[in-house]
Protein backbone atom coordinates (compact mmCIF):
# COMPACT_ATOMS: atom_id res chain seq x y z
CA UNK A 1 0.00 0.00 0.00
CA UNK A 2 1.37 3.39 -0.79
CA UNK A 3 0.76 6.79 1.13
CA UNK A 4 1.57 10.17 -0.25
CA UNK A 5 4.59 10.35 2.49
CA UNK A 6 6.46 6.80 0.28
CA UNK A 7 9.04 7.83 -1.87
CA UNK A 8 9.15 7.18 -5.65
CA UNK A 9 10.11 5.25 -7.32
CA UNK A 10 14.38 4.65 -8.09
CA UNK A 11 14.85 5.23 -11.81
CA UNK A 12 16.52 3.06 -13.93
CA UNK A 13 19.89 2.88 -14.35
CA UNK A 14 20.41 4.54 -17.71
CA UNK A 15 18.00 7.55 -16.19
CA UNK A 16 19.73 8.34 -13.40
CA UNK A 17 22.97 8.17 -15.53
CA UNK A 18 20.87 10.92 -17.47
CA UNK A 19 19.94 12.99 -14.91
CA UNK A 20 23.25 13.21 -13.32
CA UNK A 21 24.49 14.54 -16.65
CA UNK A 22 21.62 16.91 -16.74
CA UNK A 23 22.40 17.83 -13.38
CA UNK A 24 26.56 18.57 -14.70
CA UNK A 25 25.41 20.41 -17.46
CA UNK A 26 23.01 22.42 -15.41
CA UNK A 27 25.61 22.76 -12.33
CA UNK A 28 28.07 24.00 -15.45
CA UNK A 29 26.68 27.11 -16.49
CA UNK A 30 27.24 29.34 -13.29
CA UNK A 31 29.85 31.20 -14.93
CA UNK A 32 26.89 32.01 -17.51
CA UNK A 33 25.04 33.97 -14.58
CA UNK A 34 27.45 35.06 -12.21
CA UNK A 35 29.85 36.55 -15.24
CA UNK A 36 26.54 38.44 -17.06
CA UNK A 37 26.94 41.53 -18.03
CA UNK A 38 23.69 42.30 -16.14
CA UNK A 39 25.58 42.69 -13.16
CA UNK A 40 28.57 44.72 -13.82
CA UNK A 41 26.75 47.52 -12.15
CA UNK A 42 26.86 46.05 -8.82
CA UNK A 43 30.66 46.58 -6.87
CA UNK A 44 33.04 43.63 -7.99
CA UNK A 45 34.03 43.66 -3.87
CA UNK A 46 31.24 42.43 -2.95
CA UNK A 47 29.71 40.85 -6.07
CA UNK A 48 30.07 37.70 -5.16
CA UNK A 49 28.08 37.46 -1.85
CA UNK A 50 25.25 39.27 -3.20
CA UNK A 51 24.82 36.30 -6.25
CA UNK A 52 25.36 33.80 -3.38
CA UNK A 53 22.97 35.15 -1.57
CA UNK A 54 20.02 35.32 -4.52
CA UNK A 55 20.94 32.15 -5.81
CA UNK A 56 20.50 29.89 -2.13
CA UNK A 57 17.16 31.95 -1.92
CA UNK A 58 15.96 31.25 -4.92
CA UNK A 59 17.13 27.25 -4.70
CA UNK A 60 15.83 27.34 -0.88
CA UNK A 61 11.81 28.32 -2.04
CA UNK A 62 12.58 24.67 -4.34
CA UNK A 63 14.34 23.00 -2.14
CA UNK A 64 12.64 23.46 1.61
CA UNK A 65 9.04 22.07 0.22
CA UNK A 66 10.86 18.44 -0.53
CA UNK A 67 12.00 18.62 3.26
CA UNK A 68 10.50 15.01 4.66
CA UNK A 69 11.55 14.00 8.73
CA UNK A 70 13.92 16.27 9.53
CA UNK A 71 16.54 15.62 12.39
CA UNK A 72 18.26 17.28 14.81
CA UNK A 73 22.33 16.81 15.00
CA UNK A 74 25.07 18.95 16.43
CA UNK A 75 27.53 18.64 12.98
CA UNK A 76 24.25 20.39 10.89
CA UNK A 77 26.11 23.96 12.50
CA UNK A 78 29.61 23.01 10.82
CA UNK A 79 27.86 21.95 7.88
CA UNK A 80 26.03 24.84 7.11
CA UNK A 81 28.62 27.36 7.92
CA UNK A 82 30.91 25.58 5.54
CA UNK A 83 28.01 25.63 3.00
CA UNK A 84 27.35 29.19 3.25
CA UNK A 85 31.45 29.60 2.56
CA UNK A 86 31.32 27.60 -0.04
CA UNK A 87 28.68 29.77 -1.93
CA UNK A 88 30.23 33.18 -1.58
CA UNK A 89 33.97 31.69 -2.08
CA UNK A 90 32.81 30.07 -5.14
CA UNK A 91 30.77 33.34 -6.34
CA UNK A 92 33.30 35.64 -4.99
CA UNK A 93 36.12 33.70 -7.18
CA UNK A 94 34.10 33.56 -10.36
CA UNK A 95 33.16 37.40 -9.73
CA UNK A 96 37.34 38.41 -9.39
CA UNK A 97 39.20 35.90 -11.80
CA UNK A 98 37.94 33.72 -14.69
CA UNK A 99 35.19 31.12 -14.49
CA UNK A 100 38.24 28.46 -15.87
CA UNK A 101 40.26 29.31 -12.36
CA UNK A 102 37.18 29.13 -10.09
CA UNK A 103 35.91 25.91 -11.07
CA UNK A 104 38.88 24.04 -11.17
CA UNK A 105 40.17 24.86 -7.67
CA UNK A 106 37.05 24.19 -6.47
CA UNK A 107 37.57 20.86 -8.37
CA UNK A 108 40.27 20.27 -6.01
CA UNK A 109 37.73 19.27 -3.15
CA UNK A 110 38.26 15.83 -3.77
CA UNK A 111 42.27 16.13 -2.57
CA UNK A 112 40.71 18.29 0.53
CA UNK A 113 38.40 15.79 1.46
CA UNK A 114 40.90 13.12 1.80
CA UNK A 115 43.43 15.00 3.11
CA UNK A 116 40.74 16.37 6.08
CA UNK A 117 39.21 12.89 6.43
CA UNK A 118 42.99 11.65 6.89
CA UNK A 119 44.24 13.91 9.17
CA UNK A 120 40.88 15.38 11.09
CA UNK A 121 39.12 12.19 11.40
CA UNK A 122 41.40 9.60 11.09
CA UNK A 123 40.49 7.29 8.31
CA UNK A 124 42.82 5.15 7.05
CA UNK A 125 45.10 6.03 4.02
CA UNK A 126 44.14 4.39 0.65
CA UNK A 127 47.13 3.68 -1.23
CA UNK A 128 45.56 4.50 -4.49
CA UNK A 129 44.36 7.97 -3.46
CA UNK A 130 47.85 9.25 -3.41
CA UNK A 131 48.20 9.09 -7.75
CA UNK A 132 45.58 11.02 -8.23
CA UNK A 133 46.36 13.41 -5.31
CA UNK A 134 49.98 14.23 -6.74
CA UNK A 135 48.00 15.59 -9.72
CA UNK A 136 45.36 17.73 -8.19
CA UNK A 137 48.59 19.37 -6.50
CA UNK A 138 50.58 19.58 -9.55
CA UNK A 139 47.14 21.14 -11.26
CA UNK A 140 46.73 23.71 -8.41
CA UNK A 141 50.62 24.61 -8.20
CA UNK A 142 50.49 25.17 -11.71
CA UNK A 143 47.57 27.38 -11.71
CA UNK A 144 48.84 29.29 -8.66
CA UNK A 145 51.63 29.70 -9.47
CA UNK A 146 51.34 31.85 -12.77
CA UNK A 147 47.86 33.05 -11.64
CA UNK A 148 49.58 35.14 -8.32
CA UNK A 149 53.13 35.71 -10.23
CA UNK A 150 52.31 36.85 -13.34
CA UNK A 151 52.27 40.91 -14.30
CA UNK A 152 51.49 41.68 -17.99
CA UNK A 153 49.33 44.26 -19.95
CA UNK A 154 46.44 41.65 -20.21
CA UNK A 155 46.84 40.38 -16.71
CA UNK A 156 47.02 41.67 -13.38
CA UNK A 157 46.77 39.06 -10.80
CA UNK A 158 43.23 39.36 -8.30
CA UNK A 159 45.15 37.10 -5.60
CA UNK A 160 41.34 37.93 -3.35
CA UNK A 161 39.85 35.83 -6.85
CA UNK A 162 42.27 33.09 -6.85
CA UNK A 163 42.40 32.23 -2.87
CA UNK A 164 38.52 32.63 -3.02
CA UNK A 165 38.64 29.39 -5.44
CA UNK A 166 40.94 27.54 -3.17
CA UNK A 167 38.97 28.13 0.30
CA UNK A 168 35.68 27.28 -2.18
CA UNK A 169 37.31 23.57 -2.98
CA UNK A 170 38.29 23.14 1.14
CA UNK A 171 35.09 24.58 2.44
CA UNK A 172 33.38 21.99 -0.04
CA UNK A 173 35.08 19.35 0.92
CA UNK A 174 34.09 20.31 4.64
CA UNK A 175 30.49 19.83 3.50
CA UNK A 176 31.34 15.98 2.02
CA UNK A 177 32.29 15.38 5.01
CA UNK A 178 30.05 16.38 7.37
CA UNK A 179 27.52 15.03 5.10
CA UNK A 180 28.87 11.74 5.00
CA UNK A 181 28.66 11.60 8.57
CA UNK A 182 25.16 12.75 8.85
CA UNK A 183 23.87 9.71 6.00
CA UNK A 184 21.04 8.93 8.18
CA UNK A 185 19.29 11.99 7.56
CA UNK A 186 17.37 12.90 4.42
CA UNK A 187 19.14 14.24 1.17
CA UNK A 188 16.45 16.70 0.96
CA UNK A 189 16.94 17.80 4.51
CA UNK A 190 20.58 18.39 4.23
CA UNK A 191 20.35 20.45 0.96
CA UNK A 192 17.77 22.31 1.80
CA UNK A 193 18.85 23.39 5.26
CA UNK A 194 22.09 24.23 3.55
CA UNK A 195 21.05 26.70 1.18
CA UNK A 196 18.16 28.03 4.03
CA UNK A 197 21.07 29.02 6.32
CA UNK A 198 23.39 30.18 3.66
CA UNK A 199 19.89 33.00 3.23
CA UNK A 200 19.66 33.68 6.71
CA UNK A 201 23.32 34.16 7.22
CA UNK A 202 24.09 36.11 4.36
CA UNK A 203 20.59 38.64 5.02
CA UNK A 204 22.15 41.29 7.49
CA UNK A 205 25.30 41.81 5.04
CA UNK A 206 22.83 41.79 2.11
CA UNK A 207 20.73 44.52 4.48
CA UNK A 208 24.26 46.23 4.75
CA UNK A 209 24.76 46.95 1.20
CA UNK A 210 21.51 48.50 0.19
CA UNK A 211 21.91 47.08 -3.24
CA UNK A 212 18.88 45.14 -4.85
CA UNK A 213 18.26 43.58 -8.15
CA UNK A 214 16.69 45.32 -11.03
CA UNK A 215 13.09 43.20 -12.06
CA UNK A 216 15.25 42.54 -15.20
CA UNK A 217 18.57 40.75 -12.62
CA UNK A 218 15.70 39.31 -10.22
CA UNK A 219 14.45 37.01 -13.03
CA UNK A 220 18.12 36.25 -14.17
CA UNK A 221 18.55 35.46 -10.70
CA UNK A 222 15.47 33.21 -10.05
CA UNK A 223 16.95 31.30 -12.95
CA UNK A 224 20.34 31.09 -11.34
CA UNK A 225 18.77 29.55 -7.91
CA UNK A 226 16.22 27.15 -9.99
CA UNK A 227 18.07 25.72 -13.06
CA UNK A 228 21.51 26.19 -11.99
CA UNK A 229 21.35 25.23 -8.05
CA UNK A 230 17.97 23.30 -7.23
CA UNK A 231 16.87 21.25 -9.99
CA UNK A 232 20.53 19.91 -10.22
CA UNK A 233 20.76 18.90 -6.72
CA UNK A 234 17.13 17.06 -7.11
CA UNK A 235 18.19 15.27 -9.99
CA UNK A 236 21.44 13.65 -8.63
CA UNK A 237 19.53 12.91 -5.03
CA UNK A 238 16.93 10.53 -6.93
CA UNK A 239 20.25 9.42 -9.30
CA UNK A 240 21.89 8.67 -6.48
CA UNK A 241 18.84 6.06 -5.25
CA UNK A 242 19.93 3.63 -8.15
CA UNK A 243 23.91 4.90 -9.13
CA UNK A 244 26.55 4.51 -6.96
CA UNK A 245 28.13 8.21 -6.00
CA UNK A 246 31.52 7.30 -7.64
CA UNK A 247 29.30 7.05 -10.84
CA UNK A 248 28.01 10.13 -10.27
CA UNK A 249 31.49 12.04 -9.12
CA UNK A 250 32.75 10.57 -12.50
CA UNK A 251 29.64 12.13 -14.54
CA UNK A 252 30.07 15.08 -13.46
CA UNK A 253 33.42 15.51 -14.67
CA UNK A 254 31.42 17.32 -16.94
CA UNK A 255 30.97 20.27 -15.15
CA UNK A 256 34.67 21.72 -14.93
CA UNK A 257 35.18 20.58 -18.21
CA UNK A 258 31.83 22.68 -19.48
CA UNK A 259 32.34 25.93 -16.93
CA UNK A 260 34.82 27.91 -18.54
CA UNK A 261 33.32 27.22 -22.37
CA UNK A 262 29.93 29.14 -21.23
CA UNK A 263 31.52 32.29 -20.56
CA UNK A 264 33.13 32.22 -23.87
CA UNK A 265 29.88 33.98 -24.63
CA UNK A 266 30.92 36.86 -22.65
CA UNK A 267 34.47 36.83 -23.97
CA UNK A 268 36.48 35.48 -21.85
CA UNK A 269 39.50 32.88 -22.40
CA UNK A 270 41.18 30.65 -19.88
CA UNK A 271 45.01 31.79 -19.48
CA UNK A 272 47.37 28.67 -21.14
CA UNK A 273 48.75 27.80 -17.52
CA UNK A 274 44.83 27.63 -16.31
CA UNK A 275 44.39 25.22 -19.13
CA UNK A 276 47.62 22.96 -18.18
CA UNK A 277 47.04 23.06 -14.66
CA UNK A 278 43.52 22.17 -15.42
CA UNK A 279 44.19 19.20 -17.73
CA UNK A 280 46.74 17.91 -14.55
CA UNK A 281 43.53 17.89 -11.94
CA UNK A 282 41.30 16.18 -14.81
CA UNK A 283 44.02 13.29 -15.15
CA UNK A 284 43.73 13.44 -11.04
CA UNK A 285 40.10 12.98 -10.86
CA UNK A 286 39.70 10.97 -14.38
CA UNK A 287 41.89 8.34 -12.58
CA UNK A 288 40.42 8.54 -9.13
CA UNK A 289 37.08 7.90 -10.09
CA UNK A 290 37.30 6.69 -13.65
CA UNK A 291 40.12 4.31 -13.97
CA UNK A 292 40.38 3.21 -10.36
CA UNK A 293 36.58 2.39 -10.18
CA UNK A 294 37.11 0.47 -13.87
CA UNK A 295 39.92 -1.80 -11.57
CA UNK A 296 37.75 -2.06 -8.98
CA UNK A 297 34.56 -3.54 -10.76
CA UNK A 298 36.57 -5.50 -12.79
CA UNK A 299 38.37 -7.26 -9.75
CA UNK A 300 34.92 -7.48 -7.84
CA UNK A 301 33.68 -9.44 -10.90
CA UNK A 302 36.24 -12.07 -11.04
CA UNK A 303 36.19 -12.13 -7.35
CA UNK A 304 32.19 -13.02 -7.97
CA UNK A 305 32.99 -15.10 -10.89
CA UNK A 306 35.81 -17.33 -8.48
CA UNK A 307 33.24 -17.72 -6.21
CA UNK A 308 30.18 -19.09 -8.31
CA UNK A 309 33.22 -21.79 -9.53
CA UNK A 310 33.89 -22.95 -6.61
CA UNK A 311 29.92 -23.34 -5.90
CA UNK A 312 29.20 -25.25 -9.02
CA UNK A 313 29.17 -29.23 -8.31
CA UNK A 314 31.45 -31.42 -9.99
CA UNK A 315 30.21 -33.96 -12.07
CA UNK A 316 31.49 -37.20 -11.93
CA UNK A 317 32.72 -38.62 -15.28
Amino acid sequence: MTTSDSPPPAPGKLAARLSVVAAALMWSTSGLFAKAPLFDDWPKADRGLILAFWRAAFAALVLVPLIRRPKWNVRLVPMTICFTLMCVTYLTAMTRTTAANAIWLQATSPWWTFLLAVLIFREPVARRELIPLGFGVLGVGTILLFELGIHTRDHTPDTVGVLCGLGAGVSYACVVLFMRRLRDQTSAWLIALNHLVAVLGMLPWVVHLGIWPSPAQLAVLACFGVFQMAIPYVLVSRALRTISSQEAIGICLIEPVLTPLWVLLWGEVPAPWTIAGASLILVGLVVRYVVFEWIAARGRQRTAAAMDAQKRPVVSQ
